[in-house]
């Protein structure tokens, strides 16, 4: 079973830098400022023949009762509680602060192995803060770089004692899930499906939209930092759940404000890691805010997904504060539709973050969504369709030319790409495009997802003099 670590320590001594380096990814948002990290990250980590779980963890700090810091500090002594190794880092350069005092303490007291890391060790200003680690009777410091990957030897013959060394083969065996093809067990060949991978859900919206809480529901714990305060959540953190028997991937955003309204340096960060996890998903939940649904900023976001080509769902989060008024839900599906036109049929589910309701609501709209995302529709019912279509509405004429359709194919899925063949397709209006794209929602059963149309148009052989006319391709 993979061991799990957690990175413990004052906030600004280097541990998300840790974090990224044992990952080999940036994943934790990296700054000067203090407390950048506020939840718990988990990551799969190597370090030479090693192979563990690494939890990042937010700065440990005094904090008063109820506090955000508080609430910080109590996800940060969840970590402890769950790892089965500590590695508690200080700052070399600083030395041995007041701070660190009392939280060596609180490992110590935990009872599990704590390594002790003396970290931003690189050239000779961390020598003496080095040595003053002795004091916390926490054992001899590595003095280590997370920054340079200076160190990182001396770590890993620390913890090959506590872990051991994976097998090879089992490891491979682990990662790949199984064997690719088959297995032979004497006459009978056994066919070995490979694991079924997560589906990947990022969950986004404004700040405060309750999307921590949210998440927190689903998964029936409080995994995630909520609070009142607006902008808790910085980075996407990723959550593994299962729904139904279904294995999913959670992904919980920052709140994204108006580009105008984001100044400061670490808002920013915040909100491309948000965008992308939007890239990195496969499904798209767009949480509003039911008492004040449909704001622009709601709209530059599930306008965002769209052009990214995820799958979308709409959630009406703070349902039960406006359930009490009739029709309200029809009228939002009806306002949804005009305002998210490129998203025509996109599925909004009425729930609660904060009382559980209407969650199974949402995962099954999820599904549908992301079967929708995936759809394949043969070439020969896309022509009939395609037939009906150009002899009750033909394309117009562009310029005295004519525009003319042979045939159309889908070039992939997720999202629905359909490639239309045939002359002077590059003049094509863009509404008559629009047109097709509504057909092919419509009569094939994909709403709420994005739809692309390319175009594959031959040059005239005649025009100009020119030869035999290459294709050309455009996306429309």
């Amino acid at each position: 079973m993979t061991a799990t670590i957690a990175i413990i320590g004052r906030p600004n001594v280097g541990k998300s830098t840790l974090f990224n380096r044992l990952v080999g990814r940036k994943l934790a948002l990296v700054d000067d400022t203090p407390g950048v990290t506020r939840d718990r990250r988990e990551g799969a980590a190597t370090l030479g023949p090693l192979r563990f779980t690494i939890i990042d963890t937010a700065g440990l700090e005094e904090a008063q009762e109820g506090s955000l810091a508080h609430r910080m500090r109590a996800q940060t002594e969840t970590a402890i509680a769950d790892a089965d190794i500590i590695l508690f880092v200080i700052d070399s350069r600083a030395g041995i602060t007041p701070t660190d005092r009392p939280f060596a303490e609180l490992v110590r007291r935990s009872g599990k192995p704590v390594i002790l890391l003396a970290n931003k060790a690189e050239g000779s200003k961390g020598a003496a803060g080095t040595y003053e680690a002795y004091e916390l009777g926490l054992g001899e410091p590595i003095p280590f770089s997370a920054e340079h990957g200076e160190g990182t030897a001396d770590l890993a013959q620390a913890l090959i004692p506590l872990i051991g060394i994976e097998d090879d083969d089992e490891a491979e065996s682990d990662d790949d899930g199984l064997f690719d093809d088959e297995i032979v067990d004497g006459d009978i060949e056994i066919s070995v499906a490979p694991p079924e991978k997560p589906l990947r859900v990022a969950i986004v919206g404004r700040p405060n939209a309750g999307k921590s809480t949210l998440i927190n529901a689903m998964i029936g714990e409080e995994r995630l930092l909520t609070g009142p305060e607006a902008g808790i959540t910085r980075d996407s953190i990723s959550v593994d759940w299962e729904w139904r028997n279904r294995r999913i991937k959670l992904f919980d955003t920052a709140g994204m404000r108006k580009r105008a309204r984001v100044t400061e340096k670490l808002e920013k960060l915040s909100v491309s890691d948000g965008l992308r996890a939007v890239r990195f998903a496969e499904v798209v939940v767009v949480l509003l805010d039911a008492t004040i649904p449909f704001e622009k900023q709601d709209l530059t976001i599930a306008d965002l997904c769209e052009r990214e080509g995820r799958a979308v769902v709409i959630g009406l989060n703070k349902w039960d504060l406006v359930a009490d008024q009739p029709g309200l839900l029809k009228e939002l599906r009806e306002e949804c539709d005009r305002m998210l036109a490129q998203l025509r049929g996109v599925q909004c589910v009425p729930l609660s973050g904060l009382s559980g309701q209407g969650l199974d609501r949402l995962m099954e709209a999820v599904i549908k969504a992301a079967d929708t995302w995936n759809t394949r529709i043969s070439t020969a019912r896309l022509n009939k369709w395609l037939a009906d279509v150009l002899s009750h509405h033909p394309p117009p004429a562009v310029s005295g030319r004519r525009i003319k359709i042979r045939y159309m194919t889908q070039a992939k899925s997720r999202p629905p790409t359909f490639v239309l063949f045939g002359n002077q397709l590059l003049d094509l209006p863009k509404a008559y495009s629009r047109y097709l794209v509504n057909g092919l929602r419509e009569t094939f059963n994909l709403p709420g997802v994005p739809i692309r149309i390319n175009v594959r148009a031959s040059d005239n052989p005649y025009s100009d003099g020119r030869g035999s006319g290459s294709d050309r391709d455009k996306n429309r």
